[in-house]
């Protein structure tokens, strides 16, 4: 379907050139001097490649509707990902290049919305937080303030994040699978 440039957003897919791309980012860019435009950072879903382009605003673009189905994590297979249908038990293999830097997020079992056009898969969501453990954290500096500073610390997957300064070293932590970032201290389960 068509839309106008302006009405793009970052998760949709959109036919461009002949091919399919996913949109990563986009701004609108109103220049002093001129028509507004926009700016849209999209990725090539055949090849990966990722590029941006420019629209003038009241450009339209052939939009293309994405279906939402839900599937689980099952395991690694060399350089791809098992995803299994929990209705069907249908397997659906995906690169690992397909999750970006969400990749270290993923945990056994884990419910995953993978995004569909015409059944090709070509955008994935994970849960938005995930309970990790910390490994590695930096000792607490002396004359800290605990309101203004983070200090690093690195989870159980490899990941870097910055936490705060009473977070120690095998606590369990919420993180943002988007971004790495701590929410908060998990919760002991009784």
């Amino acid at each position: 379907m068509k839309q106008q440039a302006n009405l793009i957003r970052a998760g949709q897919v959109i036919e461009h050139d002949g091919r399919r791309w996913s949109v990563l980012k986009q701004q609108i860019i109103t220049p002093g001097k001129g028509g507004a435009f926009i700016q849209v950072e999209m990725r090539d879903l055949t090849t990966g490649n990722k590029t941006n382009e420019r629209w003038r605003t009241a450009d339209t673009v052939e939009r293309l509707m994405t279906e939402d189905k839900d599937y689980t994590y099952s395991y690694e297979d060399g350089d791809n990902i098992v995803l299994m249908d929990p209705e069907t038990f249908e397997q659906v293999v995906l690169h690992k290049d397909f999750f970006g830097d969400q990749l270290p997020f993923l945990q056994d079992n884990m419910a995953l919305n993978v995004k569909l056009v015409e059944g090709d898969p070509v955008g994935v969501t994970l849960p938005p937080n995930v309970t990790l453990e910390i490994v590695e954290a930096d000792p607490v500096v002396k004359g800290q303030t605990a309101s203004s500073s983070y200090k690093p610390a690195v989870l159980s997957n490899g990941v870097k994040t910055m936490v705060p300064p009473f977070i120690e070293a095998g606590e369990k932590v919420v993180v943002r699978t988007e971004d790495a970032s701590y929410v908060e201290r998990a919760k002991v389960k009784s």
